[in-house]
């Protein structure tokens, strides 16, 4: 899957409730302090991470690229 970035940075869980990946904001929260979420690649535990254009998202099965 890709998202494509409109601005110059998208934080992390706000990606994760745009695309349908967490319910709610709260969810989204709750996924990235349970540590199920990778950023390129490693576990990401910053809620806020600035995803950029060239970034991969990892949530179970679910692969988002960035662009």
């Amino acid at each position: 899957m890709e998202f494509e970035l409109e601005q110059e940075y998208i934080e992390l869980i706000k990606l994760l409730k745009i695309l349908g990946i967490a319910e709610t904001g709260g969810m989204a929260k709750a996924m990235v302090e349970n540590e199920e979420v990778k950023c390129n690649g490693l576990i990401e535990i910053r809620k806020r991470f600035k995803l950029r254009k060239g970034d991969t998202v990892e949530v179970d099965e679910i692969k988002v690229q960035i662009v």
